[in-house]
């Protein structure tokens, strides 16, 4: 789903600009105020002021016109329609219909900040659970079950992120009813990721290991009781790291085997999920030592992660920020900048929570050597993301 600052490149066009007329006159690409109308990325503070002045709004406006970023639009089928207005039409055509529309926001996740899907993640979400409320049919009501516990994952996940991993009891409250729905239409795949997801929320935002191996835990045992291999190994790599949090380095250790054991036994009828790739072992197991106080083996593992991931940029962003601070960890202080300006690159385009704790994390330990230019090149641009 491509994502656009509608109102942006209204006003470019309101004051006689096209494309490259305003790129030649802030000194930028054209390629650069395309990916700025596209929302891939946030002109730097620096520019903004002769931003505005060309388009002759003030800095608050231009702010606005900014932060304003909404989908494409696309014209619903007129079936679609007539189905929202009578909910008890609802047939497993209107169900795939709406999974489609989930899949595309979902394809859209890793294209820019999450506060940019929100607004039409929400309004899918919204339709779901009405259409499910008042649906006529068995099979029908089942299938908006299951759409509504995906729903409630991607909501979950989107507002956990757009709140920089703050917002933890909105986010668990998705997970909740994802869940509850998922037991209802007998999905044991979406049950586990739903549990997944609380781990998720327990070790990075409550900051409660104990927790999120709990919850990774079950996620581990309903997914391998579906005999879904794949999502059984994403949530025991989980629960190492949960071990690692606490210093367990041998239940940890246990962990990981297992998480490889499970993707051994993926057979070749079944696709393994992305996440449950060699890339997410690594990213996995990197980070666990670098936990465990061990920063020159998870640079090893953090550099083998395949170039794959770098297509999810989120995740991407987290392994350079680890990457960084295993580097940092060994005193290596022109690798761990370097990595640095990889994750401001992406973090200013995503606004991945996960990043932005990491970078902040970096920018704590790299505070004995503020004086050192490169050092204070990678905290001025931390703070000029910060009040970006």
């Amino acid at each position: 789903m491509a994502l656009r600052r509608h109102r942006l490149a209204q006003r470019r066009k309101a004051v006689g600009h096209t494309q490259e007329s305003l790129a030649e006159k802030l000194g930028v690409d054209r390629t650069t105020v395309v990916r700025w109308e596209r929302a891939e990325s946030e002109p730097q503070p620096w520019i903004r002021p002769r931003f505005a002045d060309a388009l002759g709004v003030s800095p608050d406006e231009l702010s606005g016109l900014l932060a304003d970023v909404g989908a494409a639009r696309t014209q619903r089928g007129d079936r679609m329609s007539a189905v929202l207005k009578n909910p008890r039409t609802t047939d497993l055509a209107a169900v795939a219909n709406l999974r489609q529309e989930l899949a595309r926001l979902i394809d859209s996740y890793d294209a820019g900040p999450s506060v940019a899907i929100l607004p039409e993640a929400s309004r899918l979400h919204s339709e779901v659970n009405l259409l499910r409320a008042h649906a006529a049919g068995e099979a029908v009501r089942r299938a908006l079950r299951g759409v509504e516990a995906a729903t409630s994952i991607f909501m979950g996940q989107l507002v956990w992120d757009a709140s920089q991993r703050r917002n933890a009891q909105a986010a668990l409250s998705y997970y909740d009813q994802a869940a509850h729905a998922a037991m209802q239409a007998n999905d044991a795949e979406t049950e586990a990721q739903a549990r997944l997801r609380r781990s998720f929320v327990a070790l990075y935002s409550e900051g409660d290991p104990q927790s999120g191996l709990t919850q990774a835990a079950q996620a581990a045992q309903v997914a391998a009781q579906g005999r879904d291999h794949a999502l059984s190994a994403v949530a025991l790599l989980h629960v190492g790291e949960a071990n690692a949090m606490m210093g367990e380095r041998s239940a940890c250790e246990r962990a990981l085997g297992q998480a490889e054991s499970q993707l051994g036994l993926i057979d070749g009828d079944e696709r393994p999920d992305k996440l449950a790739s060699a890339g997410q072992l690594n990213r996995l197991a990197g980070s666990c030592y670098l936990r465990l106080g061990e920063p020159r083996r998870a640079q090893s593992l953090l550099e083998g992660v395949p170039a794959g991931i770098q297509e999810r940029r989120k995740s991407h962003a987290i392994v350079l920020g680890n990457l960084a601070l295993a580097r940092l960890r060994q005193r290596d202080l022109d690798g761990a900048t370097e990595t640095l300006h990889q994750v401001i690159d992406a973090v200013e385009e995503t606004r991945g929570g996960g990043a932005v704790n990491v970078l902040f994390a970096a920018g704590r330990e790299l505070r004995p050597w503020r004086d050192r230019p490169d050092v204070q090149e990678i905290m001025d641009r931390t703070l000029a993301l910060m009040s970006s």
